[in-house]
């Protein structure tokens, strides 16, 4: 699949309430969205046939929606009965998830109150974000030069198309220096996350986690905090500075696309990949699979 441009994939895209051939799912070039970044997506899971948490992620589209100053035409409802349908449309089991929304092209300009709000959902198969030989390592992460702003600049708890500029700018700078990834810091110069996902480390047992209160506070990543605690790993969620990561034994993200994912290095710091790491690794794997009620006897 790597090697077919996304815009010549088979199959159907969900557009404005139709299912339309997947090639036929086009915007104009004066789209709102792409020149001014009034655009919000989420990322989604299906596993064994069933998408993890759907409900809860086109919640939080309607939220990033709302915190970008527009209103999703189509109810949680309705965009979660098309990703289903569109999954059985696809014929996958196990697939990414993609909605998007984001203003059209009827006018161009900053302000655009009387643009069409479009939203589409498309689905394909993206088995691992990471390369699987390194994620059983650990993947490599540089430390990124750009860093995640202020929440008083941009409207941070919104997964807004916008705030991943610079993630691409500092993923591709990772790339070229042959890391997998890098890990962001906050306008504070305290530690945020990694371009797609959230972080997490461990020291004596404990989990230690950056305070979400500049970046996106994971659906993954609550999921994650959750399954510690079910093992009665406490997690500690507070503000991290980069020179902390010195004493911290072992590193990992999360994410829809990440899934757990160790860490064995951050620049010039090394971690192990630990039991509670593999534990969790497996924990989230067994916690996505579709729980089929067993028949009675």
């Amino acid at each position: 699949m790597a090697s077919v441009p996304f815009d010549q994939l088979d199959g159907f895209i969900w557009m404005n309430g139709e299912f339309v051939q997947w090639a036929d799912a086009k915007i104009h070039v004066l789209t709102h969205g792409l020149h001014y970044a009034s655009s919000v997506f989420e990322g989604e899971r299906a596993y064994g046939g069933e998408i993890f948490k759907l409900t809860e992620h086109n919640e939080r589209l309607h939220e990033s929606a709302r915190l970008l100053g527009f209103t999703i035409p189509y109810s949680v409802d309705v965009i979660d009965a098309a990703c289903r349908e569109l999954l059985k449309k696809q014929g996958f089991k196990d697939a990414y998830v993609r909605p998007v929304a984001w203003r059209g092209s009827e006018e161009m300009g900053v302000a655009a109150h009387k643009n069409r709000i479009n939203v589409a959902v498309a689905i394909w198969q993206w088995p691992s974000y990471f390369d699987p030989a390194q994620k059983l390592k650990g993947i490599r992460l540089d430390i990124a030069e750009w860093r995640r702003p202020d929440p008083r600049t941009a409207p941070s708890r919104s997964k807004a198309a916008g705030l991943y500029m610079i993630c691409t700018l500092s993923k591709h700078a990772a790339e070229a220096k042959g890391y997998a990834d890098a890990m962001m810091l906050d306008w504070r110069g305290q530690v945020a996350e990694a371009t797609g996902a959230n972080i997490f480390f461990v020291q004596d047992g404990k989990i230690h986690t950056p305070t979400p209160d500049c970046f996106l506070d994971g659906i993954t990543r609550r999921t994650v905090i959750g399954l510690a605690k079910d093992r009665g790993i406490e997690v500690i969620e507070r503000a991290i500075m980069p020179e902390e990561l010195e004493g911290f034994e072992q590193c990992f993200l999360t994410g829809t696309a990440a899934e757990v994912t160790p860490v064995s290095e951050i620049g010039q710091y090394r971690f192990e990949v630990g039991e509670i790491a593999k534990t969790l690794m497996n924990d989230y794997s067994a916690a996505v699979q579709p729980k089929h009620a067993i028949a009675a006897e």
